[in-house]
């Protein structure tokens, strides 16, 4: 098929969304911002309840923000998975898929005959994609597949903060998120590998296998570090094991991030070499990691961000300011990125996201196709079934 230079790259390839909540359907919507079509399956009446899943108190359009930032780009089919007849619809459209994704709790799947020994006897050449909290056996396998749960259990609430305070969970789903581009990856593999031997597979992805792997280069140390458990920093708190000067420190009217680098060319920017004496080592930097912070800390309060931004820069040492959304959307960097777009649903309503953030070839992927609404595309996805039945 000649698509053309201009086509998105996965054009042409189907992919049917029964994933709820984030981690599924956000791998979905990657998959439909770089081309895919991509149908969303839900339960008639009630959807995915991330419709009514919220972060604030805003409502647009009679859905929850996140379920908006997610789903967008996608068409809507409602289909009772318990009435045989619903299901026959479901199981002709597995039969013309390229790509399944479902996130259900082991066992769910299975139940409804959707499972993937059951799906790949009339689709062998299908991408089957399941998201599942802890896996699909073990003592957690039933255990909620919760962002917050996650993150506690599996040491990365306990890893962030400063010393002295209690575990603190990052402020955002990093754990769904991350099993979402995970399973983008493998099911992007699988695509690669069908092309070459024409059959299909599945791709399973857990949220604590997701979020294990992005603590990997911590992990690595402790297993051959002798177990030994980091000490997160009384002062700067981003990360247990770095050396100072290392974080987020207070300014006199704001904060400054200091990233890893040269303690002399700090010493020199901040005029406290003396204090700093002795500390360029290696092992210094460890060793008196508290006394360090603790003394740049007390230089930084001393004057704006600004001030110390335009010495530091001019010391080539790695800093920032620590900039709120409000500070962000007028900085002319993130202006040209240009990563907002306006997505319109079938209702008219209009809202801003944000965009695909891949560019391949210097294309900026972009659609203004908002979410659908439960069974939105049912009528036009039957017709396109009936059309297409002896293809």
């Amino acid at each position: 098929m000649n698509r053309g230079a201009n086509a998105k790259p996965l054009e042409g390839i189907l992919v049917l969304d029964f994933s709820q909540f984030l981690s599924g359907p956000s791998a979905a919507l990657r998959l439909a911002d770089l081309g895919a079509r991509v149908i969303k399956i839900e339960k008639p009446g009630t959807g995915d309840i991330c419709r009514t899943l919220y972060i604030s108190d805003l409502e647009l359009d009679g859905d929850s923000t996140l379920f908006h930032s997610i789903n967008r780009n996608k068409e809507g089919y409602a289909a009772d998975l318990k009435r045989e007849e619903d299901r026959d619809r479901v199981r002709r459209l597995i039969e013309r898929a390229d790509v399944l994704i479902q996130n259900f709790r082991p066992g769910v799947m299975e139940r409804l005959g959707l499972h993937y020994d059951a799906v790949r006897e009339r689709n062998p050449a299908l991408i089957y994609a399941e998201i599942t909290g802890y896996g699909a056996e073990g003592p957690w396998k039933d255990k909620p597949g919760q962002d917050l749960l996650v993150q506690s259990l599996s040491g990365l609430a306990w890893l962030n903060g400063e010393a002295d305070r209690p575990p603190q969970p990052l402020g955002l789903a990093a754990v769904d998120m991350a099993a979402g581009t995970y399973l983008v990856q493998g099911v992007l593999a699988g695509l690669f590998r069908r092309s070459m031997t024409g059959a299909g597979c599945r791709v399973e992805v857990s949220l604590l296998e997701s979020i294990l792997d992005l603590q990997a280069a911590e992990l690595v140390v402790y297993w051959n570090g002798g177990e030994r458990l980091p000490q997160r920093p009384q002062t700067g708190g981003a990360h247990a094991w770095m050396p100072a000067p290392y974080g987020m420190y207070p300014t006199a009217d704001g904060y400054i991030a200091l990233g890893a680098g040269s303690v002399e060319a700090l010493g020199k920017a901040l005029d406290c070499c003396g204090s700093l004496a002795g500390c360029a080592d290696e092992a210094s930097r460890y060793e008196r990691r508290e006394e360090i912070n603790r003394l740049i800390a007390g230089r930084l309060a001393a004057g704006t961000t600004s001030m110390w931004l335009e010495r530091l820069e001019a010391a080539g040492y790695p800093c920032s300011s620590v900039l709120t959304w409000e500070q962000l959307r007028r900085e002319e960097a993130f202006l040209r990125l240009g990563m907002t777009q306006t997505v319109y649903r079938g209702s008219g309503a209009a809202m801003r996201s944000t965009r695909c953030p891949i560019r391949i070839d210097g294309a900026v992927y972009t659609s203004s196709q908002g979410s659908p609404r439960i069974g939105e595309h049912n009528e036009s996805i039957n017709e396109w079934l009936e059309a297409t039945e002896h293809e």
